[in-house]
């Protein structure tokens, strides 16, 4: 049976099962909210020699995250110097290379705001495909490419695309679907494609403003549904259909984090024009429980229990009462956040973009740092934690060089 029939095959069944307990398959882990499994213990401390199972040099310039799929970490990588786009393939124990999948050649032309990159999407895979968003000339483009070899299988423009900072929306997979975004001062979209084919299946066209999220997929208010935010509202859709479930005003016109829920509200947040984060009850009824002035606008949140945790760009660790807005504390980390910050337990594990790991309880009586580690000399990707082990993706510089690498860290 060839690959595109077994998927269509198999799409009626739950996604999961192709995928293992410890995998990382797509953009905020298994239920796409940062929280990774709670029985795993990852190192607390690590760094320069401390607890490196491997490290492996990466080409090029990149925000992107890993995804461990099986026995593959898979990642993307743009190299300015040779004007292309990447999918890069590793085994998880050893860091060997498996394959290299090139994507795009040339079509680097745009300029963007100096702190994004040429990939900065996470990839996702469904344990036999692995999806992947570029812009690329003028426009947004999902490919599609085999796990096993890197082989290409079907490549699909989303629209036209106008940079104004960058690109970082990731693929989300749902049923049979994987579905992208692309917001953009040209009118962008959300598109659904059949993972086995690329056939368009569904198509809402967006608003012509500036906007970064990915489409994140979490059931609340008793369903399945399909959040984006940014361009000045918050969107609910049927992932299978593309329906608005509901929409209201009050998302700030460009956002960057990636939507949490409680099960009951969902948690918005953004930075220009203005800082907010809100909490909007995810029934439909239009009604905005709470909102604060907070700046979180690139690193998206966590829940946990009752309360939402959070490192703002300024390098403050916060804790909120999630359905009241009260704010819990607020504690300084230190340094300027990109990278959104991931739940292990009671603990969560945050690197700024100077290189600094910071390891803090989700208590919400008080804020405690746990350990702080030095990883390297710039990170604006989100760690990925399975298994126990740390991937992420690590830049250093040596004088006016700057080189990356991929790093595991594991006890």
């Amino acid at each position: 049976m060839n690959w595109p029939t077994f998927l269509a095959l198999s799409a009626s069944l739950a996604l999961t099962a192709n995928l293992p307990a410890d995998d990382w398959p797509w953009w905020r882990g298994p239920d796409r909210n940062g929280v990774a499994s709670p029985t795993q213990d990852p190192p607390l401390t690590f760094g320069g020699e401390e607890n490196v199972v491997w490290s492996v040099e990466i080409p090029g310039r990149s925000h992107g995250s890993a995804i461990v799929v099986g026995k593959k970490v898979i990642l993307a990588a743009a190299d300015e110097e040779h004007d292309t786009q990447s999918l890069l393939c590793f085994d998880r124990d050893s860091g060997k290379a498996i394959w290299s999948s090139l994507i795009h050649e040339g079509g680097q032309t745009q300029k963007s705001n100096k702190k994004a990159s040429w990939a900065s999407s996470t990839p996702a895979s469904d344990g036999e495909g692995v999806f992947i968003n570029f812009v690329n000339g003028d426009a947004a483009w999902t490919t599609a490419v085999r796990l096993e070899d890197g082989k290409q299988l079907w490549q699909k423009k989303i629209c036209d695309y106008q940079i104004h900072q960058g690109y970082g929306s990731s693929p989300a997979i749902h049923e049979h679907l994987v579905i992208v975004s692309a917001d953009n001062k040209l009118g962008g979209a959300v598109v659904a494609f059949e993972r086995a084919t690329g056939k368009e299946v569904w198509r809402v066209a967006r608003a012509e403003m500036p906007n970064y999220p990915s489409p994140i997929i979490l059931k609340a208010a008793g369903k399945t549904q399909l959040f984006l935010t940014g361009t000045e509202k918050v969107s609910s859709f049927d992932p299978l259909t593309g329906q608005i479930n509901w929409e209201i005003d009050g998302a700030t016109t460009e956002c960057v984090t990636s939507t949490v829920t409680d099960g009951k509200h969902i948690y918005s947040s953004g930075g220009y024009p203005k800082n907010h984060v809100a909490a909007i009850t995810a029934d439909g009824s239009g009604k905005v429980a709470w909102e604060v002035n907070d700046r979180a606008y690139v690193p998206s949140l966590l829940v946990k229990g009752s309360h939402l945790y959070g490192t703002l760009d300024s390098g403050i660790g916060i804790c909120w009462d999630s359905a009241t807005g009260e704010e819990k504390w607020k504690g300084r980390l230190g340094g300027n956040f990109t990278a959104s910050p991931v739940l292990v337990g009671d603990r969560i594990y945050a690197v700024n973009e100077s290189g600094d790991c910071f390891v803090f309880k989700a208590d919400p009586g008080k804020f405690e740092i746990l350990a702080k580690s030095k990883v390297g000399d710039e990170v604006m990707a989100t760690p990925t934690i399975c298994g126990g082990r740390i991937y992420l993706r690590v830049a250093f510089h040596d004088g006016e060089k700057r080189s990356e690498r991929l790093i595991c860290f594991g006890k």
